[in-house]
């Protein structure tokens, strides 16, 4: 990692967490990552405090939290408090539970109509075109 002085560039954060620079700036902005002070005429330095929270957003993002569900566990990031982080993944996963559900009930439905276009013979009419434009 490039070190310069005491702390890491942002990018040599972005590099060791795996994204891109723009992607610690964001954070940033959203703060969910702090900013460190800029001495006068330097560049600020992070730390690898810094990489873990970044991988650790990224890690949440991947669970499907939002950054601002993502906010929430950050606060809650000093290890007292797991009650309340498993209830943040509890309604987590019942919103999967339910998404799946859906992408179950969409696959079931175009599998109909996908087979209904097989199947369908002598008409001018698309069953698939048909159906949606009776929706």
């Amino acid at each position: 990692m490039e070190r310069e002085q005491n702390g890491l560039t942002i990018g040599a954060v972005a590099k060791a967490a795996g994204v891109n620079v723009e992607t610690v700036r964001f954070y940033q902005r959203r703060a969910l990552l702090p900013e460190p002070d800029r001495p006068y005429g330097s560049i600020r330095r992070y730390e690898a405090e810094d990489v873990a929270r970044v991988k650790f957003v990224k890690a949440a993002q991947r669970l499907g939290f939002s950054l601002d569900e993502v906010a929430g566990l950050l606060q809650l990031d000093d290890g007292t408090h797991c009650d309340e982080a498993r209830q943040l993944a509890e309604v987590k996963l019942a919103d999967v539970r339910k998404k799946l559900k859906d992408l179950r009930r969409i696959e079931s439905a175009l599998a109909s109509l996908v087979r209904d276009c097989c199947t369908s013979r002598g008409t001018v009419s698309c069953p698939l075109i048909a159906t949606l434009q009776k929706q």
